[in-house]
This record gives C-alpha cells, structure tokens and sequence, in this order.
C-alpha cells in the first residue's frame, strides 16, 4: 500500500499535478478571502479602529507581548530537536536558537515559508559545517514538529469545541467532531506506526529517519505548547464580550494560521484575518480588527525587525572575523572550512 502511494506520488510530480494543484488553492483561498474582506469590513471607519486601539489596556498588550516571547522561545526547540535528530550534536543551543527565530519570522512575514526560511537557516548552519541536504532535514523535521503540534491542537480542540469550526467551515457540529475524532485516530495511528520501528522517507543521502514514539510524543508536545502560547497572545487582545472561551478563540486562530499558512501570503495578511473575522463574527468587528492589528505588530512585525538587525549584525561580524582570519596568514584565503574553524573557535556571535 505504501509502496503504491509513493508512485502514485512520484508520478504527480514528474507531471508537476502536485504543484500546480497547489498554486490553484493558494489562489483560491487568496480571492475568497479578500472577496470576505470586502465584504465584512466595507462599513468599518478606519478612525473607529485606531481609536479602539488606543483604548486597549496597555496591561493587554504587555502580556500578549509576554506570551508572543514565549512562543517564539518554544520555537527555538523546533529546530534544537531537528537538529539532533540528524544526529548532529556539536551545534550548541543559541544557534539552533538564531536560526529558529529568525528563520521563522522572516518566513512568516516574507511568505513561502518553506523557501525564505530554509535559505535563512542554510546560512546559519552552514557556518557550522552543514550542507544543503541537512539544512533540508532539519527544516522537514522542524515542519513536522509544526504539523504534528497543529493537527494535536485542532483535533483536541474541535472534539471539545465543535461549534468553533463550525462557525469557518459551516459543516454541521457534529461532522466537525467527527473530523477531530478522525484526526486523534490519525496522530495515535502516526505515533505506533513510528514506534513498531525505525521508519525512513527519502532515498540516498535524502534518506530522513522519523524519531520514534518517545520523541514523537515530545514533538507534539512542542507543537501543542508553541500554538497555545501563540493563541494566548491572540485571545488576550480580542473583545472580553462575548465571551467565548479560549478553546473557541485557539480553535479559530489555528484554522485562521493554517489557512493563512496555505495561502503562501506574507503573514498570511488578509487570509488569516478574514478567516479570523467569520470565525469570531459575534465580536465587534472595529475591536477585533483593533486586536488583530496589535497582534500583527507584536507577532510579526517587531520578531521580523528583530531578525533583520540581528542577520545584519551577523555578517557583519563573521566578515570581519573573516578578514583578520586571512590577515593573520598572508598569502591564504579563508574558505568554507576556514571559516567553519573561526566560528567554532571564537563562537558564532550571531546567536
């Protein structure tokens, strides 16, 4: 069965269905959702939202600030567990950690993540020696933790919740917790399958061994903790009425990222706002998009401002370590092993 998947798969790619398949949804959730938009937000007066913004509690936006930190913390144990999972163990924890961060919020804010991200992460990990094909393991198995840790949160919390996707897809309640049943089977499915024994996807050097049940477990475990941080920092900014729970605002947020993540936007930018606006429709639309725009600047914005000043200082740094490294002997050029030496020598100060 297997076997059969897999050609079934090779052959959607040599004829690039796959592809081209996935261009047609990213452009249809595009155009449904800025038609939503459209449509929601052609009565909002643009003074009412920045009014509204002011009015929110300073006290709010600290401790959405708070748990946006801690998110993008738990994020550095993407990469930290990729890492070692490739079996490299002489990268210490502050690069795994660079390059997580600043991958990830470059990546958000660019778009195709998958791209901007990995050529982040290939420059910082080249530095320490490795190459291209593990860079690309590193980001599968980062990419994995990601959807894993998605597909817990949802699954949980639409079993528990199934008015909240309901109120994005407009399937029935009890279709939507058959959905998330189905999903929980899948993940419990996924982790004995890993378990039974050592499983492997790719071919030749692109050959990427699955961590087994226990660290499967642990990724979950990342994946669940990072979305919760995240949906904190968002439920704390929208509307305290109605109240309708923090599993119904993690629920719409998760489905509104993923939907923004399939979009390939940048930030997910109208995607995940209109699914964020139809999702919680019984809110005041000015104060949502008021909590939502605080979001945006605090979970996008200020990490991407952040990141850039930090790769800058990077390079500037590692140039010049570069140059006193060739000074130093007269007649040599520094090249990619001389310059994984200085690194180690005198630590990566990009991190």
């Amino acid at each position: 069965m297997l076997g059969s998947i897999r050609r079934a798969i090779s052959v959607l790619r040599r004829k690039q269905i796959l592809h081209k398949l996935g261009v047609a949804i990213s452009v249809t959730i595009i155009v449904v959702a800025f038609y939503v938009l459209v449509h929601i937000l052609r009565d909002i007066d643009v003074d009412e939202v920045i009014e509204a913004i002011r009015r929110t509690d300073p006290r709010m936006i600290a401790l959405s600030g708070l748990f946006v930190a801690a998110g993008y913390f738990t994020l550095t144990f993407y990469d930290l567990f990729a890492v070692r999972a490739i079996g490299v163990t002489y990268i210490p924890y502050r690069i795994a950690a660079f390059a997580a961060f600043t991958s990830y919020s470059v990546g958000h804010n660019v778009g195709a993540s998958v791209f901007t991200g990995g050529a982040v992460r290939y420059r910082v990990y080249s530095a320490w020696g490795l190459n291209a094909v593990d860079v690309a393991k590193v980001c599968f198995l980062a990419g994995l933790t990601f959807w894993l840790g998605n597909a817990a949160v949802l699954g949980l919390g639409v079993a528990y919740h199934p008015g909240a996707a309901t109120s994005i897809d407009q399937l029935p309640a009890w279709c939507n917790r058959l959905i998330a049943i189905a999903i929980i089977v899948g993940l419990i499915g996924y982790v004995v399958w890993v378990g039974i024994r050592p499983r492997r996807v790719g071919s030749g050097s692109w050959t990427v061994v699955l961590p087994g049940a226990p660290l499967t477990l642990l990724q979950i475990l990342i994946g669940i903790v990072d979305l919760g941080f995240c949906a904190l920092a968002m439920y704390v900014l929208v509307p305290d009425q109605p109240n309708v729970g923090f599993v119904f605002v993690a629920v719409i947020f998760v489905s509104a990222t993923l939907l923004g993540f399939a979009s390939h936007s940048p930030g997910g930018l109208g995607v995940f706002d209109a699914a964020m606006l139809v999702g919680l429709w019984q809110m005041d639309k000015k104060d949502l998009l008021a909590g939502m725009l605080l979001f945006r600047l605090l979970y996008y914005v200020v990490p991407f401002v952040i990141s850039i000043i930090l790769l800058t200082f990077r390079e500037i740094v590692i140039s010049a370590r570069l140059k006193r490294a060739r000074d130093a002997r007269p007649g040599s050029s520094a090249g990619p092993t001389d310059k994984v030496s200085c690194l180690r020598e005198h630590g990566d100060s990009g991190a």
